[in-house]
């Protein structure tokens, strides 16, 4: 037992700095790409050097969040191909200690990693990501509302239907409200019509509703709405659609992919970034895997094969995140299915190279 604890201590004093080095290049390299692909309006719009190092700072925890995955099966790959390189695995083999366990100290660090990266995402990239927009959006002068016109909604699993002409998210007023109320069995109730609508804490106050209604006669009568607490759908139900997932945290996330589906807008996408929030944390314990099966296959010019083979595996398994996403969006797969296949995929690829290794 002591001796795998000093293999174990001594395989991760191996891979931590290389790890530190590589994911601050990468981080490097991201920070350079999102400056790149905006200089050109920077510079347009004459934004100062302060307000682009500003955008960049804020941008740096996202980019720890991409970088992390890449720099870790790099570091592990590196390392483990080093130690090839220089014999040492072959000792480590000839004392008895098998492969996979020598490897397992690399594995419990992805599956750390892992959580991590999740809480990272949710407590720090997602607050810091959103004042980046705002950040880029001002300084760039584009203006985003959350104000929205011709809005169809249905609620209370359909028995409610508002039509709205638009909302004014600044004041939570509906302007142009028609709501048609349906029974159980779907057939019509009552129709409520108002010149707009207040939000009063926890109800809507109508001005100049009147009601539509069928008496025992199957005449239609109109009277006067009696102000009540009765309609009581949140604002946030008739904001605009463009909500991005990316920008709130999951909690807040799954809510509004509830709020999508009873409101009848299209929530598949949205909830296909909801289930990636959670997959794309996996990355991190995926890719420790597969670098186990890579870290013994270089003994010739490892950096560069290590950092070859990361960069290859890194761009195929973001492309096909980017594949299944997009499918999710079009309804084409399920966003469960959307989110976890990639991890899937490449978990499955990672045991069977893991049965070729030389142990």
């Amino acid at each position: 037992m002591n001796r795998i604890m000093v293999l174990d201590k001594y395989l991760l004093r191996q891979f931590f700095p290389i790890f530190l080095v590589a994911i601050s290049l990468f981080v490097f390299v991201l920070l350079l790409l999102d400056l790149f692909a905006n200089l050109v309006r920077y510079l347009n719009n004459e934004v100062s050097i302060a307000t682009i190092l500003k955008i960049s700072l804020f941008f740096i925890p996202k980019s720890i969040s991409y970088a992390m995955p890449i720099s870790l099966l790099f570091a592990a790959a590196y390392t483990l191909g080093d130690l090839y390189a220089k014999n040492e695995l072959t000792t480590v083999f000839s004392s008895g200690v098998p492969f996979w366990r020598f490897c397992a100290s690399l594995v419990v660090v992805g599956f750390l990693a892992s959580i991590f990266s999740f809480f990272l995402d949710d407590k720090i990239v997602i607050p810091t990501l959103k004042i980046k927009n705002d950040l880029s959006r001002k300084a760039l002068n584009q203006h985003v509302t959350e104000n929205d016109s011709d809005i169809v909604i249905k609620t209370r699993n359909g028995e409610l239907t508002y039509y709205v002409d638009f909302f004014d998210n600044d004041k939570s007023i509906l302007n142009g409200v028609d709501i048609v109320e349906w029974d159980k069995s779907g057939l019509f109730f009552s129709r409520i019509r108002a010149s707009s609508a207040e939000w009063k804490d926890t109800y809507w106050e109508f001005k100049n509703a009147v009601v539509y209604k069928y008496d025992e006669e199957g005449r239609v009568r109109i009277s006067p709405l009696i102000a009540d607490d009765t309609y009581n759908e949140h604002p946030d139900t008739f904001r605009r659609r463009s909500v991005r997932v990316e920008e709130l945290n999951a909690k807040d996330a799954g809510l509004l992919v509830r709020d999508l589906r009873k409101a009848g807008f299209p929530y598949y996408e949205a909830q296909a970034n909801y289930f990636h929030r959670f997959s794309f944390s996996a990355a991190s314990f995926i890719v420790m895997f597969l670098s186990i099966t890579m870290g013994g296959r270089f003994r010739k010019n490892i950096l560069m094969m290590s950092l070859f083979t990361s960069l290859c595996v890194a761009v195929v398994y973001y492309v096909s995140e980017m594949l299944s996403m997009t499918m999710a969006g079009l309804n084409m797969i399920h966003p469960f299915v959307a989110a976890w296949f990639p991890v899937l995929i490449f978990l499955f690829f990672g045991t069977v190279l893991l049965r070729s290794v030389k142990t």
